[in-house]
């Protein structure tokens, strides 16, 4: 089944990106993936890249690189209780700062933000950092993700069973 959305032509104001972004990262942590699912575009794409400044995801190598079935297969693993990496359910808590941005037009805006997330599994705690770069995009049921893009500072060094979505 194929779904459209109407684009609107409105630019998006930097109170609502950050309000958008919040809310993404509150679905995340309280690990209501549906309503995550719901966020993004047909044609969205969701990049965890390995080098730092790879801009031409399809030709390197990605800790992810997700279309919507892709999400959505990830969002399965999560919850079914079949991967390793996920049980047990990690608790996860993201903080976001340092909201800027890139730009706001008829075709989207361009939003860089920094997030430490923190993970709680197995009786360890362990703090990831990353730039973020969302693109969101307004349609008819209200904005959505076009793109989303998480930059690791440490992203050289192996992840290890990340059982939950960055």
């Amino acid at each position: 089944m194929t779904t459209t959305m109407t684009r609107i032509d409105a630019a998006i104001s930097l109170e609502e990106a950050m309000q958008f972004a919040w809310l993404e990262g509150d679905l995340l942590d309280s690990a209501d993936y549906d309503a995550w699912l719901a966020l993004w575009t047909p044609t969205s794409r969701y990049v965890v890249p390995i080098e730092p400044g790879a801009t031409d995801f399809e030709n390197t190598l990605n800790y992810a690189y997700d279309d919507g079935m892709m999400r959505a297969k990830r969002v399965d693993r999560l919850t079914s209780g079949q991967s390793v990496s996920a049980s047990p359910v990690p608790r996860t808590v993201r903080l976001l700062s340092r909201f800027r941005v890139l730009r706001s037009d008829a075709e989207g805006c361009e939003l860089r933000c920094a997030q430490l997330l923190t993970e709680f599994r197995r009786e360890r705690e362990r703090s990831y950092a990353a730039d973020i770069e969302f693109l969101f995009v307004r349609t008819a049921d209200g904005l959505r993700i076009e793109r989303k893009v998480i930059r690791l500072i440490n992203a050289t060094a192996a992840l290890g069973g990340i059982g939950y979505i960055l």
